[in-house]
């Protein structure tokens, strides 16, 4: 039985791996085409058809361009800090469930039928894991910014320390009214709580701030500042090239893709299709594969999102990033969780909540 359980979860990295590493290149192909369809014009349409091929002949033409490593450099920190980067949002997938789960006995290999769950890992702690992971990520932008030697570079990596310690507090404050709503840190738990409503109605305030916070942490415009063209040429991945400057766009996008599970799972009822009322009594554990069909569904929605949005919203100054983040979002977030906890205690009272 322990063997069939290891077995089972190196099949579930390899193919989280497999699609995750597919959708970020497939995500860059979507921008694509969504910013040429806001421009009026036709996008990458050449490579295969509807250009369906692109993100393959990009990821050879990166393989075999010329690596150039700054002669004056710290090589060993700046060949790790694009490696760090992708390997800290990708691994924050781990506890990310996208449905149950469902029982087999491995094509008859088992005598009894074991439950296999739809994520990698199941952690009592798993928003924490997200949020301890994803904080480690600024390490990358960081390190590669000092490494290259090169002042854009250099004040590229400071905006993104900045800005990212300046958001996760929001965000982190943000999700506190999601936790202690439900009493959980497991994201299981907090996505059952919403079959009955999606905690996006009760928690709105919490909602939009977490939401703006996550731009700011995905280093998205309008909150691109570690990058931004005008000011530092391309701030901390400016003296990159070949793989490793596709390594941090990678890591960019991995990180869209942690976010947008994440609202899924904390705001919008994660496999839940309805904002009320659950699965229409569906029996959901006979039908085990509808459940990840809706929540990849909202997440492809959000994805979409974030995609729009770049394309439709102007770059904020960075004097402006850094008083949103200190000056609004960390005051609202600070109201919404005194909010949630005096409506906690009311419901309470009256016994609707336990």
């Amino acid at each position: 039985m322990i063997w069939a359980e290891l077995g089972i979860a190196v099949i579930k990295i390899v193919l989280v791996l497999f699609a995750v590493l597919t959708l970020v290149a497939y995500l860059t192909f979507a921008e694509r085409r969504v910013s040429a369809f806001i421009q009026d014009r036709i996008g990458p349409n050449r490579v295969g058809p509807f250009g369906l091929l692109q993100p393959l002949a990009d990821g050879v033409k990166f393989i075999f361009k010329e690596d150039i490593i700054p002669k004056d450099a710290n090589k060993y920190i700046y060949i790790a800090a694009p490696a760090f980067s992708l390997v800290t949002a990708i691994i924050a997938l781990a506890v990310i469930p996208i449905g149950r789960g469902f029982e087999t006995t491995l094509f008859g290999l088992l005598q009894d039928p074991i439950f296999v769950k739809l994520q990698i890992a199941d952690l009592n702690v798993g928003i924490l894991y997200v949020l301890a992971i994803g904080s480690l990520s600024v390490y990358g932008i960081v390190l590669g910014g000092w490494a290259s030697n090169s002042k854009y570079s250099f004040l590229g990596g400071l905006r993104g320390a900045a800005q990212m310690v300046s958001y996760e507090l929001a965000m982190g404050i943000s999700i506190l009214g999601v936790i202690a709503w439900t009493g959980s840190l497991r994201l299981d738990d907090i996505i059952e709580a919403q079959q009955h409503y999606w905690f996006v109605f009760p928690q709105i305030l919490g909602f939009i701030v977490f939401l703006a916070a996550v731009f700011a942490e995905t280093n998205r415009l309008p909150f691109d500042m570690p990058e931004a063209e005008p000011e530092i040429v391309a701030g901390y991945h400016t003296e990159y090239s070949s793989m490793k400057f596709a390594m941090f766009f990678m890591a960019e996008y991995t990180h869209m893709l942690v976010m947008s599970c994440l609202i899924v799972a904390l705001f919008f009822g994660g496999w839940y299709p309805l904002p009320f009322g659950g699965w229409f009594g569906v029996d959901i554990d006979t039908y085990w594969y509808l459940p990840p069909i809706v929540f990849v569904g909202k997440v492809f929605a959000f994805l979409f999102f974030f995609i729009w949005v770049r394309f439709t919203l102007p770059r904020f100054r960075y004097d402006q990033v850094m008083n949103l983040g200190w000056k609004v979002l960390f005051p609202l977030a600070i109201v919404n969780l005194i909010v949630i906890s005096i409506a906690i205690l009311v419901l309470q009272h009256y016994g609707y909540m336990g």
